[in-house]
């Protein structure tokens, strides 16, 4: 008897740890961020955002540089890209590059250190289309990235590959014809917080730009949008947004009423360009350089990287918790944007990055 008693409390405990395997323990953070009644409310798992913080912290700036001088494409050959700039700043942005994208490797890492100006590491042609994607994000993409823009790090951080990045996934294969097509769906990922979705809703939405749906537009079944299928499509996309940015549903929509503009936050509209801006990066930049990158590179369908939400965010609200490292790099805010300003001032130094806040939450 005592010996079943034993057992049934073994069990007993099991079943509960099962239950609660989802749940967190407390203490919760929440921040109201809506009127009372309306359950907008963003929680927080202090634990988690202390965790996140290490990754966020934003490199000391290597001091100023002068900007006069000869330019960087009357002392170095075959500079494509930022020749406008002094030799000095392109010097100094060259060595934050390094330790920004390979720290270990530094400058081997996309050159030939007998000869810097061959072009036959495929690295280097890479980096250089990243520092045009870059200046076109901070140039043209301020609906989104707004004044704090980018830069390497901001994706990179310390890292040859971001640690955020997505391929199309290989084609699911089913054991018998019975099972019939799964719909991409019941395959957990990561891609869609582990959630019974449809684990592909990057390539619909950050690549070939279909239509973002939950609620029809038309009474008839045949409408074009809005079926169920591109209702658990959408919800992928917005589980690895949630899940990206740290945040829930809320932090975008009132919870009252999900669907109307009117009655959503700001962030929503940021988060409306920040979807288009990653389709335009993934098909007039990623994508084009597929044939530069080597086999083992590639996804297992043969495509190249991609980025999404996660790839600058990295669990953070706002990317190094809206830390702005552009305002130090300017040469990489568009093009020709360096040679545009006034010489720097002797005294003219970056002040050293602040550390996150011990709770950064929007």
């Amino acid at each position: 008897m005592n010996r079943l008693k034993a057992i049934l409390r073994v069990v007993a405990m099991l079943g509960a740890g099962l239950l609660f395997a989802a749940c967190e323990k407390p203490p919760i953070d929440t921040v109201q961020r809506g009127m009372r009644g309306t359950g907008m409310v963003q929680v927080y798992n202090p634990r988690i955002v202390e965790g996140e913080q290490p990754k966020n912290v934003v490199p000391v700036a290597i001091p100023a540089a002068p900007r006069e001088g000869q330019k960087a494409s009357e002392v170095f050959q075959n500079v494509k890209v930022l020749g406008d700039v002094s030799v000095a700043e392109f010097t100094r942005l060259m060595v934050a590059m390094s330790a920004w994208v390979a720290p270990e490797k530094g400058c081997a890492y996309c050159h030939k250190l007998e000869n810097m100006a061959d072009d036959s590491m495929y690295t280097k042609v890479v980096a250089r289309r990243m520092i045009q994607m870059t200046q076109h994000i901070n140039a043209d993409w301020k609906a989104h990235v707004a004044e704090t823009g980018v830069t390497c790090y901001t994706c990179h951080r310390g890292q040859p590959v971001p640690a955020e990045v997505w391929f199309q996934p290989a084609p699911q294969k089913h054991a018998t014809r019975m099972a019939g097509s799964k719909m991409q769906q019941n395959t957990p990922d990561a891609a869609v917080a582990y959630a019974s979705l449809p684990y592909d809703a990057f390539s619909r939405y950050l690549q070939k730009g279909q239509q973002i749906r939950v609620n029809a537009v038309s009474a008839l079944p045949t409408a074009p949008h809005g079926s169920l299928a591109d209702t658990e499509g959408t919800y992928g996309l917005m589980m690895h947004m949630s899940d990206a940015l740290g945040v829930n549903c809320t932090y975008c929509h009132n919870s009252r009423a999900f669907a109307p503009w009117s009655e959503s936050t700001p962030q929503r509209q940021t988060a409306w360009h920040g979807i288009r801006m990653a389709r335009d990066l993934n098909n007039d930049y990623m994508t084009p350089l597929t044939g530069t990158f080597p086999a083992h590179r590639r996804g297992p369908t043969g495509d190249v990287a991609k980025l999404n939400c996660a790839t600058c965010h990295q669990g953070a609200y706002k990317p190094l918790y809206g830390s702005s490292m552009l305002k130090d790099y300017l040469a990489l805010s568009a093009p020709g944007a360096q040679a545009a300003l006034p010489p720097v001032a002797a005294a003219e130094a970056p002040a050293p990055a602040a550390e996150p806040a011990a709770a950064a939450k929007p």
